[in-house]
Parts: structure tokens; sequence; C-alpha cells
């Protein structure tokens, strides 16, 4: 499905030369009387090489068709793929790292996340804007420094490191962004 240039955002996923590429950034501009200038940069999916791409409002770019499904993460294989299974018909399979890796440290084992799928091949995975991990370890938090907005690290039980409020301990719930990777708030259980 083709749609002209000015109509992609940040996100969306099209095809090129028979690959996917997903749009990593989006600029529109208009210079003075000149006609618009659209800068795209795209990342292939597959291979997980960028590259920049300088459009005109008219140019058409073809849109890929992607299913998505609820999809259960089992856990990580020894050459480092992660196995997931359909949640319609229990059907196994492995996304490889080079994928996924970046998304996985916000996921726990048996956790629902959602696939996305072209012609039937998995090719991703999409993570809800936070996610809620326990802290497992913390430094000790030293006295005095309560009163600032001090942050100090911690590890959560996937193995993500990030910096929390000094009044964070281990056992602790927090809600971390999935986009930014920092602490939002701690939960209560």
């Amino acid at each position: 499905m083709g749609v002209k240039a000015t109509e992609v955002r940040k996100g969306t996923v099209i095809e090129v030369d028979g690959d996917l590429w997903v749009i990593t950034d989006y600029e529109h501009k208009t210079p003075g009387n000149l006609r618009a200038i659209i800068n795209i940069g795209i990342k292939n999916l597959r291979s997980g090489a960028s590259k920049s791409q300088r459009l005109g409002s008219g140019d058409m770019l073809e849109v890929a068709y992607l299913d998505k499904k609820p999809c259960e993460y089992l856990y990580k294989e020894s050459n480092g793929d992660f196995v997931f299974m359909d949640q319609e018909n229990y059907e196994q399979f492995p996304l490889s790292a080079e994928l996924v890796a970046d998304k996985m440290s916000y996921v726990r084992e048996n956790t629902q996340v959602t696939v996305t799928f072209h012609n039937g091949l998995a090719i991703g995975v999409e993570l809800p804007g936070s996610v809620v991990l326990k802290v497992t370890e913390a430094e000790m938090a030293v006295r005095g420094n309560t009163a600032t907005n001090v942050k100090k690290d911690a590890v959560v039980e996937t193995g993500l490191k990030i910096r929390v409020p000094v009044h964070i301990s281990v056992g602790d719930q927090v809600s971390v962004s999935t986009e930014t990777g920092e602490f939002l708030r701690r939960v209560n259980d």
C-alpha cells in the first residue's frame, strides 16, 4: 500500500527493495518558498543496519502490512534467541537477539507481549509504555541524601540497571519506562 512521504510517522514500517525498514527519525522541513523536504532515518529490521533518506513531499513509500498477535515470552535460548508462544494456537517460535535484545531487558519470563508478524514471520516485539519490575539489587542509602533529588544504582529482576531514588530498596516493585529506561514510580503491592 503506497502512501505519501508526508503521511508516514516515526515507527512506521516500510518496504524498500524487498526489505523491511522501520522509520526511526522523521523531520519535515519547508525552507522559505522551496518545496518541502522530508528527512527520515530508517533501520533494517533483519540486519539492524541504519541509514537516512531525503524525500520530497510527493514521493511515495510502500507501507508494509503487519499483523500483531498476543504472545507469551517463555525463555532465552543458549544461542541468545528469545522463545515466544502464540496465545491463539500455542505454536512456539524464536526471535533473534539482533531484532529484540534491546527490548527484552524489560520483559520477565512468562509475560504477555505483542509480537509483530510480516507474511507469517515474526519481526519484532511491542512493549507497553511502562512495566513493573522487582528490585533485586540496590545500593544502601547514605544518611543526609534524602532531602535532594539524589539517585542511586539498582538492578531489577530482568538484569536491567536503572537509577532510582534513595528510598527504593531491594524487594520494592518499581515502574520503569520502556522507551527511556528511567524509573517512573514505586508501585505498591
